[in-house]
């Protein structure tokens, strides 16, 4: 008998052990469920998909799903006997965004940015029919770019305003971005301390609200939309070179613009490398703000 209690008692711990394991089996299995509803094409899966997606059997999928429909993570359509994300998951999602300042969140990036590219690196948004740079970090070398942090700029003119402006709305509709374009004509960039003349070309010329150049600017978003990011050249600031590429929300809305620019002579010999690191940081960025898969940057 005390044999036999020994052996039950050596058995506990593994025993224990064991069923922690399988808890923690469950729970992840459960999350990968949870993340799967985001990563879907449609917002509503049935069981048969989810579980030829994961490799599970239809009734672990089952079982999983009343786990997470009890706590209100997924609901059920009881037409199609589909299933969703549930209010339980918003309030998760919401949470997590509610405390993202995403200039808090792009500093990080924007020094390791500058470091790998050795050039400034710049974040901005969008004012009104504006763009604001609200943070940069500068290389540590004796040349180098520097914007001017809070003063507006014209949402047509530059990489990084056409990189904004591409994915806005008002960009596939005629009439707003007409609109957009004439309101710019009173955004005017920071005035040289030297001269007292503007220290950018605005482009806002009398033509440029017509129906060519329009055409011409609406192109051009349209194939920085395509390929994901913007690149110019002395466009804005002559001397000066940039690329720049969105940043996404979980609204798969822009909410923020990262360039990486330096003076142009030097630029033009090293823009591959700077696109390279500026989609990868851009992507993180976007990820970390819960946007969906098809807001990522172009594999390149």
């Amino acid at each position: 008998m005390p044999a036999d209690g020994g052996s039950r008692a050596a058995a506990a711990p593994g025993d224990a052990a064991a069923s922690a394991s399988q808890t923690v089996a469950v729970v992840e299995r459960a999350a990968d469920v949870l993340l799967h509803f985001c990563d879907a094409r449609r917002g509503d899966l049935g069981i048969t998909e989810i579980a030829d997606a994961m490799g599970l059997s239809k009734a672990a999928v089952h079982r999983l799903l009343g786990s997470l429909r009890s706590r209100g993570l997924v609901e059920i359509d009881p037409d199609t006997r589909r299933y969703a994300l549930g209010p339980a998951a918003a309030r998760v999602g919401l949470s997590y965004l509610a405390r993202l300042d995403v200039r808090a969140v792009a500093l990080p990036e924007l020094k390791v940015l500058s470091e790998a590219t050795g050039e400034t690196a710049t974040l901005s948004v969008r004012s009104g029919d504006s763009r604001l740079y609200i943070d940069q970090v500068t290389p540590d070398r004796e040349v180098i770019m520097s914007v001017s942090l809070g003063a507006p700029y014209p949402l047509n003119v530059g990489a990084s305003s056409k990189a904004l402006l591409a994915f806005l709305p008002e960009a596939r509709d005629a009439r707003e971005l007409a609109r957009l374009v004439r309101s710019s004509r009173s955004v005017h960039p920071p005035r040289s301390p030297r001269t007292g003349t503007p220290s950018a070309d605005t482009g806002m010329d009398d033509t440029l609200a017509n129906g060519a150049s329009l055409r011409r600017l609406a192109n051009e978003l349209a194939a920085i939309r395509a390929r994901g990011w913007s690149r110019s050249a002395g466009e804005r600031q002559p001397g000066a070179g940039s690329v720049a590429a969105p940043v996404f929300d979980h609204r798969a809305a822009p909410v923020a613009v990262v360039s990486v620019c330096g003076p142009a002579d030097r630029f033009a010999s090293v823009v591959g490398q700077c696109l390279e690191q500026l989609l990868d940081a851009t992507g993180r960025l976007s990820r970390r703000l819960g946007a969906p898969a098809h807001c990522m940057p172009p594999t390149r």
